[in-house]
């Protein structure tokens, strides 16, 4: 897309929000208790503040106000408003490519919020445990969100993600022409590091005429010794372990595709 020359400032909203989702099992009750005060202490209000900082510090924004909570009986929400730190929007890549790694994040977010709430649960009847993360970064000007989409998946080490991006409003050319979007783009996977969608089953979910883009992504593989909590790999039976394997997968299909299945 040819650059555009506006008449003031880029009113456009972009807007990435996703949800991460983490599986584990925990055979006995007092294993779920445990997983749920695990998170709660890994991930409080404190741990998520720490984290949308550092962001904000890697990606080159200026935090201007932190509002954090702890939730009873679990699950923590942080928001941070921002504003970019003073750039050339001549100088602003606003390409299509994948964003940047965690090692080395440079972005601007302009004038907008980060925030991030948690729901760790499990239920008494079953052995699964999930944690979910939901996480929005909205921007507006020439800064896309999207530049910092594979640092957070990568953050959460994520089994399931589901992402919704959005570009609102409008900007008018230096002849009073609007313009309902500034950069080009046909999914959110343009976005994400080659290694990062070799990782990941993918579908994509677009309404390109109204510049709504749906991702969501599941793990292809997983090791089993990574999904229990307070129980050992070499506690358990061949047969034990392919049920769990089982059990697991089964969860990760039902959130990705957003429906129960039979059973497995």
């Amino acid at each position: 897309m040819q650059k555009l020359k506006l008449h003031g400032f880029n009113n456009l909203t972009k807007s990435l929000s996703f949800c991460i989702y983490n599986i584990y099992y925990a055979k006995k009750a007092d294993d779920r208790d445990g997983y749920i005060a695990y998170i709660d202490e890994q991930y409080n209000a404190n741990r998520l503040t720490e984290i949308l900082s550092e962001t904000c510090s890697m990606i080159g924004a200026n935090i201007l106000n932190i509002a954090h909570q702890d939730y009873e009986p679990q699950g923590a929400s942080v928001t941070i408003l921002v504003s970019e730190e003073p750039v050339d929007p001549s100088n602003v890549d606003t390409s299509e490519y994948p964003g940047l790694l965690p090692e080395s994040v440079v972005a601007h977010l302009d004038k907008s919020h980060v925030c991030m709430h948690t729901y760790p649960e499990c239920h008494p009847e079953g052995s699964l445990c999930t944690f979910r993360a939901d996480i929005e970064i909205s921007t507006c000007g020439v800064i896309s969100p999207l530049k910092a989409l594979n640092y957070l998946i990568y953050q959460f080490e994520s089994d399931i993600v589901t992402m919704d991006y959005r570009v609102r409003g409008f900007t008018r050319d230096i002849n009073g022409v609007k313009h309902y979007i500034d950069h080009e783009i046909n999914s959110i996977q343009n976005f994400m590091s080659n290694d990062m969608k070799a990782m990941y089953h993918m579908m994509d979910i677009n309404v390109y005429q109204e510049n709504i883009f749906h991702t969501k992504m599941m793990l292809k593989n997983f090791d089993l010794k990574h999904y229990l909590f307070n129980t050992q790999l070499d506690d358990l039976r061949a047969d034990e372990r392919k049920a769990i394997t089982n059990l697991l997968y089964k969860e990760m299909q039902e959130i990705y595709y957003g429906r129960n299945l039979s059973v497995m």
